[in-house]
């Protein structure tokens, strides 16, 4: 009796395709730098929305304030940066009332820097899944991404009421306002692919995030109008495209400047650049997550 012994290479980056003869679902490996297969994804749309929704339900599951918590982390901040920034450092808010000013840079903020923290860590939290079963793992990083606008959402009807409170009422630039979402989940989700590539290497990244994003906070008009900057370093300083969507926000609901079109026209351009380069740094480095995770 002969025994054939058949060793097979676990394909770790992939694509799959369903044989028309006999319904049968085929693996196949891929090698050199390759794009965002969207036909993939898109079949697997199940996995990426199960995914999302276990993010949402797990971040409020056993807590006692439950989406509360999307309401109080902006306004706590919102609380610290008055007192500090607005009423003893004495920072310039334009004539807005400091603490709607800050507000309204939170909610993009708060949206960013949970969705990039969430990306970093998700193929190391992910790891049984790599190792066990295929399916397309740009859905890992892309899922945080959209999980975070729940708590976008809410942070947003909080802002609206502040406004309405203090009253101030959006201009007709508002109908911008969903090009500026995109620009801040583009920025997230290319971020976000480049670090969670990194990290699953070098776990340090993930020691590091915290102070990385209060960095970055410092980086973006959070606390202090753009304004401030010197016109000499705008077009440098627009190179983090979350300058332009914070500055953005403040234009087109608060009326406070002109729409910053030097800084959403270069941060535009940096986060197309970041997301692509990004999208194929993650599936070149998809042969070794199974094997170093």
């Amino acid at each position: 009796m002969n025994i054939k012994t058949i060793i097979k290479k676990r394909p770790t980056r992939s694509s799959s395709y369903t044989n028309a003869e006999n319904g049968r679902t085929i693996i196949v490996s891929e090698t050199g730098w390759q794009l965002i297969d969207w036909r993939e994804l898109w079949r697997y749309r199940d996995l990426f929305f199960f995914l999302v929704w276990r993010d949402v339900k797990t971040r409020y599951a056993q807590s006692v304030l439950g989406v509360g918590w999307a309401i109080i982390q902006p306004l706590f901040s919102m609380v610290v940066f008055t007192v500090v920034f607005g009423n003893l450092a004495k920072v310039s808010s334009e004539g807005v009332p400091y603490a709607l000013f800050s507000y309204t840079a939170l909610v993009p903020w708060m949206y960013f820097s949970s969705s990039l923290t969430g990306s970093s860590g998700s193929l190391v939290s992910a790891s049984g899944m790599i190792s066990k079963v295929y399916f397309p793992r740009l859905v890992i990083p892309l899922a945080p991404v959209l999980a975070k606008l729940v708590d976008f959402g809410i942070a947003l009807l909080i802002l609206v009421g502040m406004m309405l409170y203090f009253g101030f009422l959006p201009n007709v630039w508002a109908l911008t306002l969903p090009l500026l979402v995109l620009l801040m989940m583009l920025t997230a989700s290319g971020m976000g692919m480049w670090l969670t590539a990194l990290a699953i290497q070098y776990r340090d990244i993930n020691y590091a995030m915290g102070f990385f994003v209060q960095m970055l906070m410092y980086a973006a008009p959070v606390v202090y109008p753009a304004s401030s900057v010197p016109e000499e370093f705008r077009l440098l300083y627009g190179i983090f495209p979350m300058a332009g969507v914070i500055e953005g926000f403040r234009s087109v609901l608060l009326g406070t400047n002109p729409l910053p079109w030097d800084l959403l026209g270069v941060g535009t351009g940096v986060a197309v650049i970041v997301f692509v380069t990004g999208a194929l740094y993650f599936r070149r480095m998809e042969q070794i997550f199974a094997d170093v995770v």
